[in-house]
């Protein structure tokens, strides 16, 4: 009776785990994303050891993102064609070979920094497709009853990772070199490619015509129409790109904050991206909990204020504990931001078009990514880590204010 206690909270609590399908391809990301939080880790320390230059830092994180910030709409038509199970076997193995390249040449010595760029475009070409599609395959996995559940679950997952990911990274950098952290993370694809040779979940696909150019142009105009059209969207999608371009440029803000005013190593900056990802996991786990009750406006824009709040006031201060707190508190709120945001807009959208809705959601969250690396790598440069920091906090909270203030006021009149 006792032991089937656990059971029965944890069904409770996350019912999208009982769903096998879903159980399946949760339980393989869990294994595969430590291991890609090992190499944002490691591959951010590289490039600052070759260069001792953030604004070549930044120009690495838009060369990842430039193929999501200029083809994201165009992927959206082939993930609503295509079975999504099919396309993610391609696109996780493609990721696993580019782990694996970029291992050998940082363990063979001959890594350059051309060659970091090289390997940043490809991966940005197969995140391209992989990021949506993994998104909208969620509700075929989970069913639209346990959607925020499920993407609550994989934020969990995603933090989790970077809790461990980041923490196990430095110390390994520090104690046996960088190249064990790409080696791990390729060996760590295999998990998530056995979960979905498993998974038996049937195949979901839209009459999406992509026969040609002008088709799939067509397609193209019609999910933005359709984004457009829909005010419950089109809001948190154009709030989500403005502070995707100026404020979510963690993989610049802290390794940067950590060298430089923090005088942190490698073990120092991992940890702070520790505390990130502690704190992430805790908002994850809270919205899987809530869950029940749907996606909140008023949560949503609010975890949007309290990111750009925290991260101004982490930019100001000089304490590596404090530090500590306030990235946890800055995980916190992005999480809460950006998991809402992905099921409002899933929930609010039908299963013809979700593959072009996530498409634009992945332009927004990743692909704007290109720019705001190189505002952030270039700002940091000349104005240092911590006024850009507080700049683009203050940025962000002018843009979010006006909808938590929009979003309290419709709770208020609902209310009444």
């Amino acid at each position: 009776m006792t032991s089937s206690l656990p059971c029965s909270v944890a069904s409770r609590l996350f019912p999208a785990l009982k769903q096998r399908n879903f159980r399946l391809f949760w339980a393989g990301q869990c294994v595969s994303l430590v291991g890609s939080w090992m190499q944002n880790v490691g591959q951010a320390w590289l490039v600052l050891q070759l260069t001792h230059d953030p604004a070549k830092l930044g120009i690495v994180g838009a060369a990842q993102f430039l193929p999501m910030m200029f083809l994201s709409l165009f992927a959206g038509p082939f993930i609503d064609r295509i079975p999504k199970r099919r396309t993610l076997i391609a696109t996780q193995t493609a990721l696993m070979l580019l782990a694996l390249a970029l291992a050998l040449l940082t363990a063979t010595a001959v890594v350059r920094y051309w060659m970091i760029i090289i390997l940043a475009l490809l991966l940005g070409f197969v995140n391209l497709v992989d990021m949506p599609t993994r998104q909208a395959y969620v509700i075929e996995l989970s069913g639209r009853e346990h959607l925020m559940n499920a993407v609550s679950l994989n934020s969990a997952a995603f933090n989790l990772a970077r809790m461990i990911g980041p923490a196990v990274a430095g110390l390994l950098i520090e104690g046996i070199g960088i190249a064990p952290c790409f080696f791990l993370n390729a060996i760590s694809f295999i998990a998530v490619i056995i979960a979905l040779f498993v998974i038996d979940a049937p195949p979901v696909v839209s009459a999406t015509d992509v026969s040609g150019p002008a088709k799939v142009l067509e397609s193209v105009r019609e999910g933005l129409s359709y984004v457009r059209e829909r005010g419950s969207i089109l809001g948190p999608l154009a709030l989500l790109a403005f502070i995707s371009t100026v404020v979510i440029n963690y993989n610049v803000f802290v390794p940067t904050f950590a060298e430089g005013p923090l005088g942190l190593g490698a073990s120092g900056f991992g940890f702070l991206m520790t505390s990130m990802g502690i704190g992430s996991l805790l908002a994850a786990l809270t919205l899987a909990v809530r869950s029940s009750k749907g996606p909140s406006p008023l949560r949503l824009y609010g975890g949007a204020v309290g990111m750009c709040l925290m991260l101004a006031a982490c930019g100001l201060q000089r304490s590596y504990a404090l530090s500590c707190v306030l990235l946890g508190l800055v995980g916190y709120f992005t999480i809460t931001f950006s998991a809402s945001t992905n099921a409002t807009i899933q929930l609010r959208s039908d299963d013809a078009h979700r593959g072009r809705v996530m498409s634009v959601y992945a332009m927004v969250f990743g692909g704007v990514t290109p720019i705001g690396a190189l505002y952030a790598g270039f700002v940091t440069k000349a104005a240092g880590p911590g006024l850009c920091m507080a700049l683009s906090g203050a940025a962000g909270l002018a843009a979010a204010l006006p909808f938590a203030i929009g979003a309290l006021r419709n709770r208020h009149a609902g209310a009444r």
